[in-house]
């Protein structure tokens, strides 16, 4: 399948969204929204359609993040030092695992039983999986909880899978890139929840438990 219009946009626009995450960027949510609506109409075209319909939640996502991490950035100085338009990020609390994992293996189970009675997509478990987990990344990723990204790169690995075997191999090879690109952002993100933790901690009671994802 040759490259289209709208996967090379899609490329762009993803690798400028993910790099402006992992440097805890307010602007990778505006750009964002561009890639979701990019990517929403080239999966609708491609059959994979739980992925196409989760853009449509990534946009709304994408507005509700845009606005939080806003308001963080603005309060940066009081929770922690962040510097330079960067927003404060911590750890994953327990409780988000213990309900977020739950969660996104009932929302695939549930898509893959969907895919395959309605015939909706051409890869219907991968389809639903990866929906599923990216679901859960985003949303740790609008509450810059630093557990987001070791989810985002599993997820990153099985989306170049899904989307080599639907012969989207532009967007695969981004996601490969990504798969990197998130791999940095957690370790990134890991030693600024550390420097937050040393920050209000000093005397370091707290900083270990702080700076695990």
């Amino acid at each position: 399948m040759p490259f289209t219009w709208w996967e090379i946009a899609g490329f762009v626009s993803g690798l400028a969204c993910v790099l402006l995450a992992a440097r805890r960027a307010v602007w990778n949510f505006p750009v964002g929204i561009v890639n979701s609506t990019l990517f929403l109409v080239l999966f609708a075209r491609t059959g994979i359609y739980a992925n196409a319909a989760l853009q449509i939640v990534f946009l709304a996502l994408g507005v509700a993040g845009w606005v939080d991490w806003a308001r963080a950035r603005n309060r940066a100085p009081a929770n922690g030092g962040a510097h330079d338009g960067e927003v404060p990020v911590r750890p994953a609390p327990r409780l988000a695992w213990w309900v977020g994992i739950p969660a996104a293996l009932a929302v695939a189970v549930g898509l893959v039983l969907l895919l395959r009675s309605t015939g909706a997509s051409t890869q219907p478990v991968w389809d639903a999986v990866t929906t599923a987990s990216s679901l859960l990344a985003q949303v740790f990723l609008n509450r810059r909880w630093v557990g987001s990204w070791p989810v985002w790169v599993a997820t990153d690995v099985a989306l170049v899978g899904l989307y080599a075997s639907v012969g989207l191999w532009l967007t695969a090879a981004l996601y490969v890139v990504f798969t990197g690109i998130a791999v940095s952002g957690w370790v990134g993100w890991r030693q600024a929840a550390r420097t937050r933790a040393s920050a209000r901690d000093p005397g370091g009671r707290f900083a270990a438990a702080e700076a695990r994802a």
